[in-house]
């Protein structure tokens, strides 16, 4: 099993339940192909760099998870389909970036 994490953008004019049901929907779909959902996190809304489909702002959610590589394309292939994601990216964490995603989530805990 490799280790990913993935930053995904939802459009901003969803509703909350909207946005609840859309992130659950992608973690299931994970969890059914046989991931290990490690960490998620929500970022809330953040401004974007450059408008995306005409819209200045998203709401940004992240999964940290381990699953099998051959999982990864049809998991991208959803995201694709769904018109309520804006953006996203996948990236497979090697030990040096797990590292630091660890203690990431340390200093997130320890602000809380």
């Amino acid at each position: 099993m490799n280790h990913y994490e993935t930053v995904f953008i939802l459009n901003p004019v969803l509703s909350e339940t909207q946005i609840k049901e859309t992130v659950k929907k992608f973690e299931d779909y994970l969890v059914s192909k046989g991931a290990e959902m490690i960490h998620k996190e929500d970022w809330g809304l953040k401004k974007l760099a450059y408008p995306i489909q005409h819209k200045k702002s998203g709401f940004y959610h992240l999964f940290e998870f381990k699953v099998e590589g051959a999982v990864i394309a049809p998991f991208e292939l959803e995201f694709r389909r769904d018109d309520s994601i804006m953006r996203y990216l996948t990236v497979k964490l090697d030990k040096h970036a797990a590292a630091w995603a660890e203690k990431r989530k340390a200093r997130k805990s320890v602000k809380k």
